[in-house]
C-alpha cells in the first residue's frame, strides 16, 4: 500500500469511526452530539492523574449551577470548615433608667447566608437580657456591605417587581430567610369557607396576603398558585386555588422585592412580639455603623460546613451567589466583583486553564469552564485534607441525595459516584454534572460533563444525560 494511500485511509478512518473510538471512556455521553448538542466530557484517578475518558475536555462551556462547585470551594479555602458569619445589634445611644434605648438600634448585617428568624429571636432575647424595654429611635437595617446587589439576570430584576418563584431573591447582606417570604395555607372550618393563611415567622404576616384560596371537602387536592407583587415598595401575596378540609398547613415561599426591607418588616414584628416597641419604625441603611457604636447583642450562625450542605446539596443560588460576594472585603461589592475573586480562584489551580465566572449561583448564563477546569477543581480540592471532607460532604449520592432525578442508572452509580448537578432552560439548555467516584479497588476518581444545547435543540430531559453517563462511569468504575 502507498504511503499517500495509508494516509488517506487513515482520514477516512477517522471520519467514519464510531462515537466510542472518539469519545474515549465516555462512549454514550458522546451520542449527544448526534443531536446537535455540544459536549465536553473528563475522568481521572486522582492518585496518579491517569485519564479514563474524555471529550473536547478544554472546551468552554456553560456550567450552570456546577458554578457552585467554585464558590463552595473558594468559601473553604477563604475562612475554613468551622467560619460563621455574625450579625450584631449595635447603638451610639444609652438604656435610661426604665429600660428605653435612647437613640437608634441598628441591625449590622454580616453576611450571613443562612440568617434566619430564629437568628433574629435570638438578637430580641438578647436586648432583653440587656434591660431594654423599647426603642426611642428608629430600627436601621444596614446592609452596608452589600445590597441591594443590581441584577444582572433577567429573573432577579423581574423579581423587583413580581415573582412567582422563591430561587430570585435579590442579595443584600442584611437578608433574613434567603431573601424569601414563607405564609402557610391551612383550610378553614368547613367547605365554602375562605383558607387560612398564616405566617411561617411572625404572629401576623408581616406582608400585604391577598388571600383567594377557599376550603373544599375532605379528600380534595391541594391547588395553589402564589406571586408577590410590588407597588410602591409595599410586597403583596396573591395566593389563590383550594385546600381540602383536613389538610395539614402548606407552606409557600417566594421572594421579597428587597430583602433588607424584608428583614426590617420581620425583626420589627419580632420586637413587638418580645414587648419592646420601636417608636420610629424601621429604615436601611448602606452606611456602617458609627466607629463609636457598641454591640447590645450578636448571633453566629451555622459553621461554614453547614452552610454549604444546603447550598450545595439544595443547589441554593441565594446562599452561594452571597458566599462569593463575602469574597471580597471591599464593601459595596457588586456580583461582578464577585464574580473576578472566583475566577480568580481558579487561575491559582494548577491546570485549570481559563474561566468565565459571572456568579457563584450559575444563575448567570455568561459563565464559562471546561470539563478539564472542573476536574482540576475537584482534584485540588482532593489534595486539600483539611478541606475535602467538607466539600466531598455536600454531593449528592444518587442513591439517598434529596434531589430524586439523580436517581438514576444501577447500584454501582447509585452508591458509587457523589456528584453535584447543573440546570439552564434558557437561552439555551444546559445539563451538567461534576464529582467524585469510588472504583471497585477503592481508588477516588473525578469527573465532569457539560453538555448545552442551542437554539435549535430540542429540550434535554436529566435521563437523556444521566442514564448514558451512569453507564460510562460503571464501565470506568468495575476496570479499576
Amino acid at each position: 500500500m502507498s504511503r499517500p494511500f495509508v494516509v488517506l485511509f487513515s482520514i477516512l478512518a477517522l471520519v467514519v469511526l464510531p462515537h466510542s473510538a472518539i469519545a474515549g471512556g465516555f462512549e454514550h455521553i458522546a451520542r449527544l452530539t448526534s443531536q446537535g448538542y455540544t459536549v465536553g466530557a473528563q475522568a481521572q484517578l486522582l492518585d496518579n492523574g491517569e485519564v479514563l475518558g474524555e471529550i473536547a475536555a478544554e472546551r468552554q462551556l456553560s456550567p450552570a449551577s456546577v458554578s457552585k462547585l467554585y464558590a463552595s470551594a473558594a468559601a473553604l479555602e477563604r475562612w475554613g470548615p468551622q467560619h460563621r458569619f455574625t450579625t450584631r445589634l449595635v447603638t451610639t445611644g444609652n438604656i435610661d433608667a426604665q429600660g428605653i434605648l435612647q437613640g437608634d438600634l441598628v441591625l449590622e448585617g454580616g453576611g450571613d447566608p443562612a440568617l434566619a428568624t430564629e437568628d433574629l429571636w435570638h438578637l430580641v432575647q438578647g436586648l432583653r437580657q440587656q434591660g431594654v424595654t423599647a426603642v426611642s429611635g428608629t430600627l436601621v437595617i444596614s446592609q452596608w456591605r452589600y445590597g441591594p446587589v443590581e441584577c444582572i439576570t433577567t429573573d432577579r430584576c423581574e423579581s423587583q417587581v413580581r415573582s412567582a418563584h422563591a430561587y430570585d431573591a435579590r442579595l443584600s447582606s442584611a437578608a433574613v430567610n434567603y431573601g424569601n417570604w414563607c405564609v402557610s395555607v391551612m383550610p378553614g372550618a368547613r367547605a365554602g369557607l375562605a383558607a387560612r393563611i398564616v405566617s411561617c415567622d411572625t404572629l401576623e404576616p408581616a406582608l400585604v396576603v391577598d388571600n383567594q384560596v377557599t376550603t373544599v371537602a375532605a379528600g380534595g387536592k391541594v391547588r395553589l398558585n402564589a406571586e408577590r407583587v410590588t407597588h410602591e415598595g409595599v410586597d403583596t401575596l396573591r395566593v389563590s386555588g383550594q385546600v381540602p378540609v383536613g389538610s395539614v398547613p402548606y407552606p409557600v415561599y417566594r421572594s421579597s422585592s428587597d430583602p433588607a426591607r424584608q428583614t426590617g418588616h420581620t425583626l420589627l414584628a419580632l420586637l413587638e412580639q418580645g414587648g419592646l416597641m420601636v417608636s420610629g419604625g424601621f429604615s436601611t441603611s448602606d452606611t456602617p455603623p458609627p466607629a463609636t457604636a457598641r454591640p447590645l447583642a450578636s448571633v453566629e450562625g451555622k459553621p461554614l460546613q453547614e452552610l454549604l450542605l444546603r447550598t450545595l446539596n439544595y443547589s441554593n443560588n441565594f446562599m452561594a451567589d452571597v458566599l462569593s460576594l463575602n469574597l471580597v472585603d471591599e464593601s459595596r461589592v457588586s456580583l461582578a466583583e464577585a464574580g473576578q475573586a472566583l475566577e480568580a480562584f481558579a487561575e491559582g489551580l494548577p491546570g485549570h486553564g481559563p474561566a468565565t465566572l459571572l456568579s457563584g449561583s450559575g444563575l448567570t448564563t455568561e459563565n464559562r469552564t471546561s470539563a478539564q477546569g472542573v476536574n482540576a477543581l475537584l482534584k485540588a480540592m482532593y489534595q486539600r485534607p483539611a478541606l475535602f471532607p467538607t466539600f466531598v460532604a455536600g454531593l449528592q449520592l444518587p442513591a439517598n441525595g434529596p434531589m430524586r432525578f439523580i436517581r438514576r442508572g444501577g447500584e454501582t452509580f447509585q452508591s458509587h459516584v457523589m456528584l453535584k448537578t447543573g440546570t439552564l432552560n434558557q437561552p439555551f439548555a444546559v445539563r451538567s454534572v461534576g464529582g467524585y467516584f469510588r472504583t471497585r479497588s477503592g481508588r477516588w476518581g473525578s469527573f465532569s460533563v457539560l453538555v448545552n444545547g442551542n437554539a435549535k435543540t430540542p429540550y434535554l430531559s436529566w435521563s437523556e444525560v444521566l442514564d448514558p453517563l451512569a453507564e460510562d462511569l460503571t464501565a470506568m468504575i468495575d476496570a479499576h
